[in-house]
């Protein structure tokens, strides 16, 4: 049984909230607004990236796994597709914008201080781990069997 926080929740914790509140202000983001709210909608877009979700439908359906977890985690009473998809088309893009140019120039701010560098014995490697979704009409002549498509991992070393 869970005793504290979810994952999700304290990434989320992160986030300077104020600072969003101030351009959700700014741009009259929640105008007219009662439940599913512009800090909401990103929580719910943050956890489609964080899950890799490829669709809005994909992310749903995600979401609707975790329904009676929706206050826990910070995404508020209710998400429905329907909301999500107006508040998507409907409010103002330069909310999240301006809050990405914030979160960047935050984050080299600390890359920069001295008290982030850390000493370390040996060489220190980065592994990334991606998957391409290889079309065999275009990479021909492997025999994959019957499907039209087929995944490869490629590991990068930084």
């Amino acid at each position: 049984m869970n005793q504290g926080k979810y994952i999700f929740a304290q990434l989320t914790d992160f986030l300077p909230r104020r600072v969003f509140d101030r351009l959700v202000e700014k741009y009259s983001g929640n105008k007219k607004i009662r439940t599913f709210t512009c800090w909401n909608q990103m929580l719910c877009m943050i956890f489609g990236q964080l899950t890799a979700r490829d669709s809005m439908r994909d992310l749903m359906l995600s979401l609707e796994a975790h329904k009676n977890k929706y206050y826990q985690l910070g995404l508020g009473s209710t998400v429905t597709r329907t909301n999500l998809g107006k508040a998507n088309r409907n409010r103002d893009y330069r909310i999240h914008e301006e809050f990405a140019y914030t979160l960047i120039a935050e984050a080299r701010n600390s890359y920069y201080r001295n008290d982030f560098e850390m000493k370390v014995d040996g060489d220190v490697y980065a592994f990334d781990s991606s998957t391409i979704d290889l079309y065999l009409n275009v990479f021909g002549g492997q025999n994959l069997g019957n499907t039209k498509e087929a995944s490869n991992f490629i590991h990068c070393m930084i």
